[in-house]
């Protein structure tokens, strides 16, 4: 009887992993076990990530809307409901961009939204 080893595919599957470690520290990047546990670890954070990824842009165009706001003596919330109520149907994106890379057309939005 001939004993089956599982010899090559056990070695390509652990060079795969291996080198999708490479840039790990110590253990991590050298022993096959360790390296497997941190490849799950990675994919936990990168999926969290993508959507903390939302939360924090959201957050970086209300600063930025409210910050051009103040200068003009307006205030956040009472401009977004203003914008709601007169049919402005510009997202916080589009208008932190705007109020970034178009002051004067920013102006007239926010007199538009404030007749």
């Amino acid at each position: 009887m001939v004993r089956v080893t599982n010899g090559l595919q056990r070695q390509r599957k652990h060079k795969k992993y291996l080198s999708q470690a490479k840039w790990f520290r110590q253990g991590r990047s050298k022993v096959y076990n360790q390296v497997r546990q941190a490849l799950i670890k990675q994919g936990q954070h990168a999926y969290t990530s993508r959507r903390l990824k939302k939360r924090d842009f959201r957050r970086l165009w209300i600063e930025r809307l409210n910050a051009s706001l103040r200068e003009k003596g307006l205030k956040y919330s009472t401009f977004m409901n203003q914008c709601y109520t007169k049919d402005i149907e510009l997202n916080r994106k589009v208008l932190s961009n705007i109020a970034v890379a178009f002051p004067e057309v920013f102006n007239k939005i926010c007199e538009e939204v404030t007749k």
